[in-house]
Formats: C-alpha cells, structure tokens, sequence
C-alpha cells in the first residue's frame, strides 16, 4: 500500500516580501488570476463586521476526502446564520459531483484551482502561486475572517485575521504510522507548517489529541481552540442491518489500516466492504483479494452502504478526527476502532477499541459482534446517541464564537 504521504520535498521557494511586492502591483486589479482557476468576479461591497458576528469569510479546501466534506459541512450550517463562504479550492480538479455539491450551498462562492497541496510532491513553486492567488481573492472577497484548512498559508501578509485548521499533518502521521519521526527530507515541510502556525491567529484542531501532537511538533503555540467536526444527521438512516462489515477512506492512506481488514477478512462469518479512493493521487494503487472493493461512491450511494452494515470496522493508526466514524455512527452501526487517543477521546465507552497492529483482537471483536446482536444493538444506539454531540449546528456556534473573537482583536 502507498503511503500517504511519499516522497521528499523541495527547497522553499519566494518570500514574504516578493508576496507583499506583487500584492501590491496587483492591488488594482483583483480579478487576475492563474489559467488553472475560475475566473475571479468582484464582490459587491458590503459594511464590515467591525467586530459583530463576520459576514464573509475566505475558506481554503482541498478535493480529498474529510476536508471537502467537513468544508461544505460548515459553509452549509454557516450559511444558515447568514455567513457567506468564498471557498477557495487546491490539490487537484473538483469532479462534477463536487461542483453540484458546492453550487447546492446559496451562500457559497466557488474558486477553483489545481494547485498542489503541502503534502504533496515538490509544492513549493505550486505553494507560492497559490498564496498570491489566494491574496488577490482576499482582496476581491474581503472577509472578515481568513479560514485555512491548511498551514503553509497562515505566513503569508493577510489582512484578515487569520484561523489555521489542522485536520492532519505530516510528521503526527509519520510517528503515528512508521512508528519513527519523519525523515530529514521533510524538513521544508516541517518549517513552513511552523511558519504558517505562527502566523495565525488561532489555531483549531477538531480533537485535543490533535491540539496536542501541532503544539509538540510545532509549538508552542499561543491561541488555540478545540472544535469538534460535525454531520447532519438527516443525511444517514439505518435501515434493516445486514451480516456485513464496511470501512470507508482513502484506501491508499497507510494511516487507515485496511491491511489489517485484509489480513482477518478470511477468518471472519461475514464479508468486508471497503469504500473509497484506491488510488493515490500520485500515483500507485491498493489491491485486495479478501475484502471488497467499492471504490469512491458518491455521497448518496454511500450513505446507504452505512445504512446497511451492521458493523463499521476502522482499525486506524492514526485519525485525528473521523468523519466516517461519525457517518457510521449517525447510520447506527456497531463500531471497531484503533485504540489510539483522538478516537478514543471522541468514542469512548461507545465502542469496541483494538490495538493497530492486534489482528487477533480485531478479528475477535467483529466475531463477537456477529454473534451478539443485543451487544451489537447496545454499541450501535450509544454510538449514535454520541454521534448526535457532533452536529453541524453545535460545530457553526463554536466556529462563530472563533471568528467573533478574531474580528475582535484584528490581526495580531
């Protein structure tokens, strides 16, 4: 299986003050923009927050997975407070269900790019486009509050008051899934995460465990807030279970441990789905010859393979957060997870929990579930009443009170 995050970086190209230089030679005219993007419209002009609650804000997101979702997620429920989303896209074309997931959200202004991601195999020349890009739509959205889902941006010269989101990160991955600290060829990386997480002015993460391992790495770091991911819960249903197992994410992703599903697939009464992207993004690919492939299922089809698994199984080595976990719970499935803090932080006493690397207890505690449907019944009602704590109205409110305090205080 590839790894999530292969390959080592380049040296960090540009400045701050080339960044400033250019930002300044484009104050005139912000609707430039690279080929690879949509084409930039001028907002309309509207009163500043001056401290209330903001009326806009510009959001980063890339196109994998939990990001994308947790992104439409929020500007959805934030929406619904009147709160316009500019949201700002990178990593890679949006795929056509993307876009009509986008368009959906009244609220929400698309900008697309392809732009390469942090993480991704020699950024840094695709990073310093993207912050100058990403400057000039600044100056055209004028938010009040500047919401990045990734690190690297928190160091460029903002106007806004700046929120850094840490979702995941390199090197809590590398220690996480290799067991060692990250190799020196990451350390470009390294740097301009540090670089960017000083630049905000506020730091979240969606678990503690997560706040944790960004202020070990990267720390100390001064203003930080936890906040909890959220999903709708009219999206999922549970309807008649059947004897199935299902796991969902990006299959590639060493950190989700579908091997482990693979290795104990044979031992077990009943069959394992797997839904998701088999395919890293640059290149390489999983195959399996036990459990069942679905590949990426559009959001619907998905939420009916939760609908129908009586156990979701998720032996993580690393997870900060989980959105599938939550989708599962939402769908009242029985849940095995990887003992590992963020979801033990977040599920505990709502499910069964697993060493990685125990094959044998994870394929026990499927067994077990498959024979004991009142077990089965008891972990999948717990698990749903947690799940119901991590909703989008709950995640919008502390989100709000975050970008209040900053339009408060101004930049730091």
């Amino acid at each position: 299986m590839t790894p999530a995050y292969p390959g080592p970086r380049g040296t960090c190209r540009g400045s701050l003050h080339a960044l400033e230089a250019r930002r300044a030679t484009d104050a005139g005219h912000p609707w430039l923009t690279d080929a690879r993007t949509t084409e930039l419209r001028p907002a309309k002009g509207r009163p500043s927050a001056h401290g209330q609650r903001p009326a806009r804000l510009l959001m980063t997101a890339d196109n994998f997975g939990d990001v994308w979702t947790y992104a439409l997620e929020l500007a959805r429920a934030l929406g619904q407070q009147g709160i316009e989303v500019a949201l700002a896209t990178m990593g890679g074309a949006l795929a056509l269900s993307q876009r009509r997931q986008a368009h959906a959200i009244p609220t929400l202004q698309l900008f697309e790019s392809q732009y390469r991601l942090e993480w991704m195999e020699d950024p840094w020349r695709d990073m310093e486009a993207a912050g100058d890009w990403l400057l000039r739509l600044e100056d055209m959205v004028q938010p009040d509050v500047v919401h990045l889902n990734c690190y690297t941006f928190g160091a460029l010269p903002w106007r806004a008051p700046v929120l850094v989101v840490g979702h995941s990160c390199v090197f809590s991955w590398w220690q996480a899934v290799k067991g060692t600290p990250a190799p020196p060829s990451w350390s470009a990386y390294r740097e301009a995460v540090a670089r960017g997480l000083r630049g905000a002015d506020m730091v979240v993460a969606p678990s503690a465990a997560m706040l944790s391992e960004l202020e070990r790495l990267y720390g100390p770091l001064l203003a930080t807030r936890v906040v909890p991911n959220g999903r709708d819960r009219a999206l999922f249903t549970a309807t008649s279970k059947e004897p199935l197992v299902l796991t969902v994410g990006r299959l590639w992703d060493e950190g989700k441990n579908v091997l482990a599903l693979e290795s104990v697939a044979q031992q077990l009464p009943w069959p394992v789905y797997a839904a998701g992207e088999c395919s890293h993004p640059q290149g390489g690919t999983i195959s399996a010859r036990h459990i069942r492939l679905l590949g990426p299922l559009p959001p619907e089809q998905l939420a009916r393979w939760y609908a129908r698994a009586s156990v979701y199984a998720l032996p993580a080595r690393y997870e900060p957060f989980g959105l599938s976990v939550l989708e599962a719970a939402l769908s009242e499935c029985a849940l095995v997870l990887g003992d590992i803090p963020s979801l033990r932080e977040l599920w505990d006493d709502a499910a069964i929990f697993v060493q990685p690397d125990d094959t044998h207890a994870l394929c026990s505690a499927i067994q077990e579930l498959a024979e004991d449907e009142a077990l089965r019944r008891l972990l999948a009602t717990g698990a749903y009443r947690r799940a119901l704590e991590y909703n989008p109205q709950r995640m919008a409110a502390e989100y709000v009170a975050v970008y209040r305090e900053l339009a408060l205080s101004g930049r730091g």
